[in-house]
């Protein structure tokens, strides 16, 4: 994914316009200020019309930005150095694409767990580019029942284009394992807060997406299949993925209006990637605001509650609805 995109290019060339006249104003030779203020601010008005404006193909393209806050980087923010990552499923190895451990954010101590993607080819490919094997969703919900034991809420950064789909992840029942999770997170009785941070693809993220409250990132993305892929199953061309993307309706407020999730949180203006800081400030408000709530209520409570919410999702019809239809 290359880190300036169509739509922005007239932003990208004004920002570096103002990074030129920023060094000759400081070597002292002209003031600049004047100008560079005034282009600062067309900038800043040019960020609101455009990302105000996206489309969902758009949306999708800068939900899976390179630069887009990781786990890890979120992680960093909200807990600095009192994360303690823990490792392995216990049953084959350690899955680089999940990250899990403990840490504190907002005054709450919780267990953390997420996809991670890299911000360079090298690291994409140490993180499988962020796409799970079964050992990854096992090694998170070992993480789940950890947090469960000892009354740790529990924090899931969702971001994915999907399970590895590899011959290796198959043998080893990547569908059971996310089968297993859907079933076990269900019944896990401590509060579950999720959020997608960019991409939400298919079952690879809903296998740690079963939360008591599940929010999602202005310009991330959540659907059963990517873009392109619905395009080259339905017209058998990837490149109608602008279409798709519409029909797929992934984006944030269309998953608010269809009952799937909970809140849309802000992104610092012209998206995530550009201020990792403002948007983990925008994760530390949800968490001080529901997580409260959620740890008041008891075992029996979060599991009925969270069945409920799952089980609303969706429309169906009686036979008699049907006949009348």
């Amino acid at each position: 994914m290359p880190k300036e995109f169509e739509f922005e290019k007239s932003i990208i060339e004004l920002e570096a316009r103002i990074r030129e006249l920023q060094v000759i104003s400081e070597s002292g030779k002209v003031d600049l200020s004047r100008e560079i203020q005034a282009i600062t601010d067309k900038v800043e008005a040019l960020k609101i019309e455009v990302y105000g404006s996206l489309e969902p193909w758009q949306i999708a393209q800068v939900a899976r930005h390179i630069n887009r806050p990781s786990t890890l980087d979120l992680i960093k923010i909200l807990c600095g150095e009192e994360f303690v990552e823990l490792h392995g499923d216990r049953l084959f190895g350690d899955d680089t694409a999940i990250v899990s451990g403990l840490g504190s954010i907002a005054d709450h101590k919780v267990m953390i767990i997420g996809h991670q993607k890299g911000h360079d080819t090298e690291e994409n490919i140490y993180r499988n580019f962020g796409m799970p094997h079964p050992e990854g969703y096992r090694k998170a919900l070992r993480m789940m029942r950890t947090a469960e034991r000892f009354g740790l809420p529990i924090v899931i950064f969702i971001d994915t284009p999907g399970a590895f789909p590899g011959i290796g992840a198959e043998e080893r029942g990547q569908s059971d394992a996310i089968a297993r999770n859907l079933a076990e997170m269900s019944d896990i009785g401590v509060p579950i807060l999720c959020f997608v941070t960019g991409e939400g693809g298919s079952g690879g993220a809903l296998a740690i997406g079963i939360g008591d409250r599940v929010f999602m990132f202005e310009f991330s993305v959540y659907s059963v299949i990517s873009a392109e892929g619905c395009a080259a199953i339905l017209w058998n061309d990837a490149t109608k993925a602008k279409e798709a993307a519409n029909a797929l309706k992934l984006r944030a407020t269309n998953l608010l209006e269809a009952g799937i999730i909970d809140g849309i949180l802000p992104e610092p203006l012209g998206g995530a990637h550009r201020n990792h800081q403002r948007a983990a400030e925008e994760i530390v408000k949800v968490i001080a605001a529901h997580l409260p709530i959620l740890k008041k209520m008891t075992r029996e409570e979060l599991i009925e509650n969270r069945y409920k919410k799952f089980r609303s999702m969706g429309r169906f019809s009686c036979e008699e609805e049907l006949e009348n239809a």
